[in-house]
């Protein structure tokens, strides 16, 4: 069994204090993040392994959260396929953007061991650097959601262009995602022997879809992956953004963990999602309110979730980049300061 309380509760086992990360917690809102940023860019930053392990250790050491997370991007996984991936203030840009049959049958696949070798050295180099102090989580995006950029050749607000695609070309649809979750599901293989000890599938836009639609546009992609890095002391988390519709869906997953947003009703998905560990669902936007709001909102949660062994503390979505520091320290002191009962 694990040492580590993350690792154990992720498995629904006993364990003794809550274990607490948060989503984008290597990021803008920390001014050691943005020092590194001010000496590269992004995309720099991504394929340097000692800058990687250098931003990932960062919340480690102050705040002292009990897992750390990959320090990478959901879309670096696309450019070996043939598109040019840009970063940029205003979001990420994916270019050509997929919007015919005969674009989708020119990406290519390929094989993430050769080449995402800066990433997988990456998480060698962060494993150094933690040294085993915390876990070292693993990720990539959900096939869905790499279609999505790949249609709408970035993010949307109205995700007109991947709803026209998939029900206008379902067949092609389909096939490129099976193109996707085969990428993905060995990108993760590759995490998991180059030495991360949990990997987070983020289906980031699964929730723009119908729940009938999900169910044949995402789940079953989501399925591919986790059984291709299906590991016998490897977690594996399923985020997805607007859980709620779809938590029937959700409980029929292989998978050790579902990770909420705020917006889901935690007593209802431990219900549905019976036998499986949850993950969440601090509104982000309550770490913008006073010190105190920041407490009395966590031990709500905390207090839902007491007598559940499988229970992760985490946001709803990704931490802002405005965030104040000092309310992130008031969280992680509150979850680990609330004794989990006998």
């Amino acid at each position: 069994m694990s040492k580590h309380d993350f690792i154990q509760a992720a498995f629904g086992q006993p364990h003794e204090r809550t274990p607490i990360w948060v989503m984008r917690q290597a990021g803008r809102y920390l001014p050691a993040y943005r020092a590194v940023r001010d000496t590269v860019s992004f995309s720099e930053l991504c394929r340097s392994p000692k800058l990687m392990a250098e931003v990932t250790g960062q919340p480690i050491d102050i705040f002292g959260f009990d897992a750390a997370i990959l320090f990478s991007d959901i879309l670096l996984p696309l450019e070996p396929m043939g598109v040019t991936v840009t970063y940029a203030e205003g979001g990420p840009t994916v270019l050509p953007p997929v919007r015919r049959p005969e674009d989708a049958l020119a990406l290519r696949a390929y094989n993430p061991g050769d080449e995402m070798r800066h990433v997988l050295e990456g998480v060698r180099e962060i494993k150094k650097r933690l040294n085993d102090v915390v876990p070292l989580i693993g990720f990539c995006g959900s096939p869905f959601t790499l279609l999505t950029y790949l249609v709408e050749g970035g993010g949307s607000s109205s995700f007109t262009e991947i709803k026209k695609f998939i029900y206008n070309y379902p067949r092609e649809a389909a096939a490129l995602l099976d193109k996707l979750a085969d990428i993905s599901g060995q990108y993760l293989k590759r995490q998991i022997e180059a030495g991360v000890d949990a990997v987070q599938l983020f289906d980031t836009w699964g929730g723009i879809l119908s729940p009938q639609a999900y169910r044949q546009f995402s789940l079953p992609y989501i399925k591919t992956v986790f059984d291709m890095c299906k590991t016998r002391d490897i977690p594996r988390i399923l985020y997805l953004n607007f859980t709620r519709p779809y938590l029937t869906a959700l409980a029929e997953l292989d998978c050790e963990v579902v990770s909420v947003d705020w917006r889901t009703d935690l007593a209802e998905a431990t219900q549905i999602l019976d036998g499986k560990a949850i993950q969440g669902n601090l509104d982000p936007q309550v770490l913008f309110g006073p010190a105190e709001l920041v407490r009395t909102e966590t031990r709500r949660i905390l207090q839902v979730m007491e007598k559940k062994d499988g229970f992760i503390f985490n946001l709803g979505h990704g931490i802002l980049p405005k965030t104040p520091v000092e309310n992130v320290q008031v969280l992680v002191e509150t979850v680990h300061a609330e004794a989990r009962p006998k």
